[in-house]
């Protein structure tokens, strides 16, 4: 059994919830500045998704308009988010 610190935060939606626990040195690493794990755990989040649907709609087999649309929410999300594209902020643009 490790001894490493842990945190857990639920996750609510609109039917369901769930809990998710990270070690807290993990979750310290990856905040900005003084962040809420729940703050640290949503900008994690919306850039997973982010980089998910630009891989997919860039890098994939090929995306409908559903999904371009679907991409360019998410990442209209991030930008009002972050106050950055994700291009600026990856590093990565088309």
């Amino acid at each position: 059994m490790s001894d490493v610190e842990t945190v857990t935060v639920s996750i609510d939606a609109d039917d369901s919830t769930d809990e998710v626990t990270l070690p807290a040195g993990l979750m310290d690493l990856v905040a900005e500045g003084d962040q809420t794990a729940a703050e640290t755990v949503g900008d994690v989040t919306l850039l997973s998704f982010a980089s998910r649907a630009h891989h997919v709609v860039h890098h994939g087999d090929g995306a409908d308009e559903d999904l371009e649309a679907q991409e360019e929410r998410i990442m209209e999300l991030f930008e009002e988010r972050f106050g950055v594209t994700f291009g600026e902020a990856t590093g990565h643009q088309h």
